[in-house]
C-alpha cells in the first residue's frame, strides 16, 4: 500500500472536507464534525455483514460485503463520491477505524481516476484527539455565571467574545421547559463540539451555571469538575424582568419556531404539548394540588395568547417560579458555596465578566 493512502489523524483535517463513509447509524451516533455521510453501506447492509462475520469470520464477510454493493449499487456509491469529491477535491475518506470500508471507496475512486487519501485509524483515532484535547484544555481559566431562572445568563455569555454557550451547543435550555423543536445533536457531537470552543478560547472562557445534564446530554466529567471549581458571578434580577425574558424565551420565540415549522395549527398543537408536558413531568416535585393548579392557569393562558395577551402566562410562570424552581436554586447555592466574584443586576455583571474577561486576554 502506497503510504499517500493513508494520511495521519490530526485535528488539522477538521478544516478539509471529510467523506464519512459509515453507515448511517453509526453517523447519527457521532460524527467528525463537518463532516458529510455518504455510506458505502446502509444500515441494514452493516447489519448483515457484521452477523456473517460473527458466524463465519472476515472473510466471508467482505465477501457478503462485495455481494450486497455491487452493480447499481456500486454505481450509486461512486457517483455520490464523485459529486463530492467535484465539489471539494480536497476531500479525505474515513470510516470507524480507518480500515476495510475506506479503503474499499478509495480503491473503487482510485480506479476512476480520483485518488484520495483515508485517515490512518479512521473516526476512533480523530475522536481520541477531541477527547485528549478537551482533557488538556480544562485547566484554562473559567468564569461561572450563576442566577436565578430567567436572569438572561445565556444573553449574557453571547455578549463576551470568551462566552462558550453550553445551551446553544446542546440545543437545550437547561430545564425541564428548554427542549427545542429540533433535534439535539448525540452526545458524541456535543462533546466535539464543545472539545473545539474550549480550544478556540485557551485564555479565557465564561460558561453560563448548568447541572451536569444539559437535557439528555452530559457535560464531559473533566469539564464539569473545573466548572465546580470556578469562581462566579451572580445576576439578581426582580421577578417582572425575569418574567419578560421567559415569556420570550418559552413562550414567543418557542411558538414561533413551532409555528413556522409546523403551521399555525399543528404548530400550536406541538407548542402547548411541549408545555404542558414539561409541567405534568415536574408533577412529583409540584405535587397534585399544585400542578393542577398551574396546569389550568397554563390552559387558560393558551386561550388568551390567542388574542394578544401573552402575559396571562405570567400566571403559571410566576408562582413557578417563586414556589418551585427559585427555592432550588438558592438551596443549592446553599448548599455548594463557592467564590463569587460579584453579585448585581445583569449590566453589572456583565461589566464584571468584560473586566475579568480583558485582563486573561490582555
Amino acid at each position: 500500500m502506497k503510504a499517500s493512502e493513508f494520511i495521519d489523524a490530526d485535528l488539522s483535517l477538521l478544516e478539509r472536507p471529510l467523506i464519512d463513509v459509515r453507515a448511517p447509524i453509526e453517523f447519527a451516533a457521532g460524527a467528525l464534525p463537518g463532516a458529510i455521510n455518504l455510506p458505502l453501506m446502509d444500515d441494514a447492509e452493516r447489519r448483515e455483514v457484521g452477523i456473517r462475520y460473527k458466524q463465519a469470520g472476515q472473510a466471508a464477510a467482505v465477501e457478503l460485503g462485495h455481494r450486497l454493493v455491487s452493480g447499481e449499487r456500486r454505481e450509486q456509491c461512486i457517483s455520490a463520491w464523485e459529486a463530492a469529491i467535484a465539489a471539494a477535491p480536497e476531500s479525505v475518506l474515513y470510516c470507524f477505524r480507518g480500515g476495510m470500508r475506506s479503503q474499499i471507496a478509495q480503491q473503487w475512486l482510485a480506479e476512476r481516476g480520483h485518488p484520495l487519501p483515508r485517515i490512518r485509524g479512521g473516526w476512533k483515532a480523530m475522536r481520541n484527539l477531541l477527547i485528549a484535547m478537551l482533557e488538556a484544555r480544562r485547566e484554562a481559566p473559567l468564569l461561572v455565571v450563576a442566577g436565578l431562572t430567567g436572569c438572561a445568563k445565556t444573553a449574557l455569555v453571547q455578549a463576551l467574545d470568551s462566552g462558550v454557550d453550553l445551551e446553544g451547543h446542546a440545543r437545550h435550555k437547561g430545564s425541564a421547559f428548554g427542549q427545542h423543536p429540533l433535534a439535539g445533536p448525540s452526545q458524541i457531537d456535543f462533546e466535539h463540539g464543545l472539545a473545539l470552543d474550549l480550544d478556540r478560547l485557551p485564555l479565557a472562557r465564561v460558561v453560563e451555571d448548568e447541572s451536569q445534564r444539559i437535557g439528555r446530554l452530559a457535560i464531559p466529567a473533566v469539564f464539569w469538575q473545573t466548572m465546580k471549581a470556578a469562581p462566579c458571578i451572580r445576576v439578581e434580577m426582580p421577578l417582572d424582568w425575569r418574567l419578560e425574558q421567559i415569556r420570550k424565551d418559552y413562550i414567543e420565540d418557542l411558538s414561533g419556531i413551532y409555528h413556522r415549522d409546523y403551521g399555525p395549527e399543528l404548530g400550536e398543537v406541538l407548542f402547548r404539548k411541549q408545555l404542558s408536558g414539561a409541567l405534568k413531568r415536574l408533577g412529583k416535585r409540584l405535587g397534585g394540588e399544585r400542578l393542577g393548579r398551574l396546569l389550568a392557569a397554563q390552559q387558560q393562558a393558551f386561550q388568551a395568547q390567542r388574542h394578544g395577551r401573552i402575559e396571562a402566562h405570567d400566571d403559571w410562570l410566576a408562582p413557578l417560579l417563586q414556589e418551585y424552581y427559585d427555592p432550588m436554586y438558592r438551596y443549592q447555592i446553599d448548599s455548594q458555596p463557592r467564590t463569587t466574584l460579584h453579585v448585581g443586576d445583569w449590566d453589572s455583571c456583565l461589566a464584571v465578566a468584560q473586566e475579568w474577561e480583558r485582563e486573561r486576554l490582555h
